[in-house]
C-alpha cells in the first residue's frame, strides 16, 4: 500500500465498516512506519481491473506480529482473496522474524474466525466492547509459528494466479 492507496482503501473501508472505520490519518500514520531500515508494519492492497478490491496490515514488535486490518470487497468475498491477503501478512511476520501473531476478530464475524482458523489461529480470549461505537466484543487469536502456517488449499491458488 502506498499514500496514493489511502483513498480507495477509505471508501472501501467506510463500506465495510461503517461504525468503526479508520481515519485518512490513521492510515497515513501506519504507512509512516512501514518503510525503511527501521520499517515495523506491512500494508498490502489488492487490484482487480486497476480498482483496489482487498488491503491487509500487519505491525511487527519484537517477536509479536499483530494484524491490524484484513478487508475484502463485497463482490470479492468468497473468492479466497482474504486468504490471500492474510498469506502475505504471515509472509511478512515471518519477514520480521515473528514467532507468534495475534488479532482481534468481531465475535459476529464468523466468516473471518473460520479463514483464521483454516491457518491455525486459536481463540484464546475475549476484549468487551472492543469495537466501537456499537460495544462489540472482540475474540483475541494467535498463531504460534506463522512461517508455516500458510494451507496448502492457499499456497496452490497463489500459484495458479
Amino acid at each position: 500500500m502506498r499514500w496514493w492507496d489511502i483513498d480507495p482503501v477509505l471508501e472501501l473501508e467506510k463500506d465495510l465498516f461503517p461504525e468503526d472505520t479508520w481515519s485518512r490519518g490513521m492510515f497515513w500514520s501506519e504507512l509512516a512506519h512501514a518503510r525503511g531500515a527501521e520499517a515495523t508494519r506491512r500494508y498490502v492492497v489488492a487490484e482487480t481491473g486497476g480498482r483496489i478490491v482487498g488491503y491487509a496490515g500487519l505491525v511487527a514488535a519484537g517477536e509479536q506480529g499483530d494484524v491490524q486490518t484484513i478487508a475484502v470487497a463485497r463482490d470479492q468475498q468468497g473468492t479466497g482473496l482474504g486468504a490471500r491477503l492474510l498469506a502475505e501478512l504471515l509472509r511478512a511476520a515471518t519477514a520480521f522474524d515473528c514467532h507468534e501473531v495475534m488479532l482481534e476478530c468481531r465475535v459476529d464475524n464468523v466468516r473471518a474466525q473460520k479463514l483464521y482458523e483454516r491457518f491455525g489461529f486459536e481463540p484464546i480470549g475475549f476484549r468487551r466492547g472492543y469495537y466501537q461505537p456499537g460495544n462489540v466484543d472482540a475474540l483475541v487469536m494467535r498463531l504460534s509459528d506463522p512461517s508455516s502456517s500458510v494451507p496448502s488449499s492457499v499456497r496452490e491458488t497463489e500459484s495458479n494466479d
